[in-house]
């Protein structure tokens, strides 16, 4: 969804963008793609100040609306979009970031307001004059975490209490930086680094530079389940934006091929092995069979709500079955083109049931040739990272 840029004077232009984004975010767009386009002409004072409050109103929005209510007394779904958001960005800068000084965030929001709804700007001034940084008690633990109902108890149920106040706080935080240094490659210059327990996962403690392909610590993480050995056939059915088939050519393969459903996408992994285009819910267009197999299937991303919170606002209990029947179709073709003893992995940035152990117990039970060999959950709050399901599976 394109992002309309109503040019304004005095405003600064980190609240403008914004303000134009978490209004383009609410009618369906991603914040990361509209944050890299819509700030790219900012100086990095700016871009970092509209990124906070980006993600900032998106991982707290529980909380935000319930100050609205608080303090206009009006719930934040009734409100014309644009004077929502205004009061949202208000609210958490004078809140949430301490730096930020009141006058500033009150008068761009009223500044804003004016320019679509101009009747609405005495309003959001009077209920912005009431933001305080006061304590506030949450009435429950959904708002206070910030964090769907429904989410927080499928969690609960599955993970237990304490790990499910571990994922949703987790959501909160910014996400840390990881890189990853292939054996025998160069560290960029001027980066500080920090080790971590995944072998040639980097944390990234210095700015991100220009050019940098980061790669998160839960995604490095699951290369090393496919026990890659020199010789290998691979084949990446869900390859873009192409980290981990990158990880994966650090083993000298004899044959190594990256799929994507999207060449737009798919044009993001280099071009160091074959890349086919293709509906991995199709039948595959191979004559060989491969002896690694990789599904970093398409999900809900619940595992990644740090860094696209606004999944958590977006998805619905309805989508699982959705992304159920695709991922199940996906592993069902993959499983015909797995050489006897192949390995094959499953994994999903996701944490719910339906898109993870329960496709996996189904296709085993069409395919008793494949033995389950593994299984494992990297969860936010617990584990570094982004969440992930994985399942190892083998072909006997």
């Amino acid at each position: 969804m394109p992002v309309t840029r109503v040019l304004i004077r005095d405003i600064s232009p980190a609240r403008q963008a914004s303000f134009d984004i978490l209004q383009a975010v609410s009618g369906g767009a991603y914040a990361s793609d509209l944050l890299r386009a819509e700030t790219a002409s900012l100086d990095s004072r700016d871009a970092g100040l509209a990124s906070q409050i980006v993600f900032g109103c998106l991982r707290f929005k529980a909380q935000l609306d319930y100050l609205i209510f608080r303090y206009s007394g009006k719930k934040a779904s009734s409100l014309d979009l644009p004077v929502e958001v205004a009061l949202q960005t208000a609210i958490f800068q004078i809140r949430y970031l301490e730096r930020i000084p009141a006058y500033a965030a009150v008068h761009d929001s009223v500044e804003l307001v004016k320019t679509h709804q101009r009747a609405a700007a005495g309003f959001v001034n009077a209920v912005l004059r009431k933001v305080n940084r006061e304590p506030v008690r949450w009435p429950d633990p959904a708002i206070g975490l910030s964090c769907p109902e429904w989410l927080l108890a499928r969690w609960k149920a599955h993970f237990g209490a304490e790990a499910a106040r571990g994922i949703a706080a987790a959501a909160l935080t910014e996400p840390a930086a990881y890189l990853r240094i292939a054996p025998g490659s160069a560290s960029p210059e001027h980066a500080e680094l920090e080790l971590t327990p995944v072998s040639g996962a980097y944390r990234l403690l210095s700015p991100v530079q220009t050019g940098m392909r980061l790669h998160d610590i839960g995604s490095q993480a699951l290369i090393p389940l496919l026990d890659l050995q020199p010789g290998m056939s691979y084949l990446d059915l869900c390859a873009a934006p192409g980290n981990k088939t990158l990880q994966a050519l650090e083993t000298p393969l004899r044959l190594a091929v990256a799929c994507d459903v999207s060449w737009k996408r798919l044009r993001e992994v280099p071009a160091i092995c074959p890349r086919v285009v293709l509906d991995a819910t199709e039948p595959l267009p191979f004559r060989a069979e491969f002896d690694r197999v990789f599904i970093d299937a398409p999900c809900s991303g619940t595992g990644t709500l740090a860094r696209n919170p606004e999944i958590k606002w977006r998805v619905k209990e309805q989508d699982l079955r959705r992304f159920h029947a695709k991922q199940k179709q996906i592993l069902l073709e993959a499983v015909k083109l797995l050489a006897p003893g192949g390995v094959l992995l499953y994994a999903t940035c996701s944490l719910e049931r339906e898109e993870n152990e329960d496709v996996v117990r189904e296709a085993l039970s069409l395919h008793l040739e494949l033995k389950l060999q593994a299984e494992l959950w990297r969860l936010p709050g617990r584990d570094p990272g982004d969440g992930f399901y994985t399942a190892v599976m083998r072909a006997c």
